[in-house]
Order: C-alpha cells, then sequence, then structure tokens
C-alpha cells in the first residue's frame, strides 16, 4: 500500500514538508553577501549541491528573493561557508527573518572575516569558505537558483586529513533533515567505486 500525491493533491502539510522530510539529509550552504548598500548578511541553505566539478560551481537555491539573492544578483559575489556541529545553534540563529539593514554577522556574534578573492567575509569560525563570483541564477517559479563559480577555497588546517582533503569525522557538518530536525554527521565506511 503506498499513499499517492501530486502537485494538485498535495498532502496536508503541502509539497514542501513533503520534499524536505523525504530528501534528506541535505548539506547547508551557510551563505555570506554584502548588499550594495555595504551590509553583510548571512543565512543557511539546505537546497545546496556541487553543480559542476570543472569549472567548480555551487548551487544554492533560495525559496522567495530573500536577502540574500538581492545581494548576489547586486554584486555578484557570495561565499559558501560550510559550518560544523559545534556551530549549529548559530547557523540556525542565522536564519531568523532579519531586516535588510541587520548585519547577521553582529547580530549572532559571529567574525567576519576579510576573504580571499571576493570583497563578501567569510565566516571565521566555519572550517571552510567557498568564495564565489555569479555564474548564473535561474528562476525556477517561486525559488530561484543561484550558480556561482568558486574562485578561492580557504580550509582550516583543523579538519584537514594527511591526503590534503578535509576529514570529514574532524569536520562533522550537520545537515537538515524534515520539520525542525537538524542532522549529526552520521557514522561513514568505506566502499570503493566499482571499476572495470
Amino acid at each position: 500500500m503506498r499513499t499517492v500525491h501530486t502537485p494538485e493533491d498535495p498532502p496536508a502539510k503541502g509539497l514542501y514538508a513533503l520534499l524536505t522530510a523525504s530528501i534528506a539529509p541535505r548539506p547547508i550552504a551557510w551563505v555570506s553577501s554584502v548588499s550594495a548598500d555595504g551590509v553583510p548578511n548571512l543565512a543557511p541553505y539546505s537546497f545546496f549541491t556541487v553543480a559542476c566539478a570543472d569549472p567548480a560551481i555551487l548551487s544554492v537555491t533560495s525559496i522567495g528573493r530573500k536577502d540574500t539573492y538581492r545581494n548576489v544578483v547586486e554584486t555578484g559575489e557570495f561565499v559558501v561557508n560550510i559550518g560544523s556541529e559545534s556551530l549549529m545553534e548559530v547557523m540556525n540563529a542565522t536564519s531568523a527573518p532579519f531586516a535588510p539593514e541587520v548585519d547577521e554577522f553582529a547580530a549572532t556574534g559571529l567574525t567576519a572575516e576579510a576573504s580571499d578573492a571576493v570583497s563578501v567575509p567569510r565566516v571565521a569560525e566555519a572550517p571552510i569558505a567557498f568564495e564565489c563570483v555569479r555564474h548564473d541564477v535561474i528562476d525556477l517559479g517561486t525559488s530561484v537558483m543561484m550558480l556561482g563559480r568558486v574562485v578561492s577555497v580557504a580550509i582550516s588546517d583543523d579538519v584537514l586529513a594527511a591526503d590534503g582533503l578535509p576529514d570529514f569525522s574532524a569536520l562533522r557538518p550537520p545537515s537538515r533533515l524534515g520539520r525542525h530536525q537538524w542532522g549529526l554527521a552520521p557514522r561513514t565506511r568505506e566502499l570503493p567505486r566499482p571499476r572495470k
């Protein structure tokens, strides 16, 4: 037996709630941007992934046209910060509906650190920061997808493994699940991809 829903016949809590409760865990892009007037902005987005490897392009989707969207359109720059479990509370705090003139770094006690290649600050407390320039912005109805080409990556030595890549067990990135649930870093296992 299966319950079936369509866009015309969504579940009681709506299709968005069904999508976010089903497609999980979702990594979190903690996006910093700056308005045309110079006001820093910081907000978490769980509709986030790698869009292309070469050139390196990240995809962040905003439900609605929020401050981040406006800033990316106006300035063409943003930073995708990757948080850790220890930052979950403050990451969530930055999702509050702050007014556009409010600096979320200052409001939540975070440190705005100068980036290496863009004018937008990164989160000093975040172990990884992908500095991006706008590649494209795609209108998707009630949402908008922001594609950013990575121009620099800053990684804390504390999360690097011997091979120079982030060690998942040291990074411990949180994720978003359904409802008000956040996910802790899961257990992992090695499973090499089959080769011919």
